[in-house]
């Protein structure tokens, strides 16, 4: 199988929650990169559904918000989430994230632009 992606991964353990059409699930992401995550939770996803989520940092009151993803693969009770669209500020707190994580990459990135470019979009809510 060939990885397209192009971020580094970076293990990490987050909580989540996830909402798609019909379901809201609560999970773990156990990689993050700038342009995706894996997550981990006790419901199997549908591969192709649209997804929201907020992901709940450990030293953070605010959640970082995707506003839009696409569930790219599932294996059983893990799922792989490609992010679409996120507000402009919430690009620039996952990439803060991800340079303070001190944290080896799961996994090199393949090459550039081998993955679709996350749009950015100006800063605005939607609860979950």
């Amino acid at each position: 199988m060939h990885d397209s992606r192009s971020s580094y991964r970076y293990p990490v353990s987050y909580p989540v929650i996830f909402r798609g059409a019909p379901f809201v699930g609560e999970g773990t992401i156990t990689d993050l990169s700038l342009r995706g995550c894996s997550i981990v939770c006790d419901r199997t996803a549908l591969a192709d559904s649209d997804v929201k989520l907020s992901v709940i940092f450990p030293d953070s009151t605010l959640s970082l918000f995707i506003e839009l993803g696409k569930i790219r693969w599932v294996s059983k009770n893990v799922f792989g989430v490609e992010f679409l669209r996120m507000p402009t500020i919430t690009r620039h707190r996952l990439d803060h994230v991800l340079r303070q994580q001190g944290n080896t990459p799961c996994a090199p990135p393949i090459g550039p632009g081998s993955a679709q470019q996350v749009n950015s979009i100006s800063p605005g809510s939607f609860p979950l």
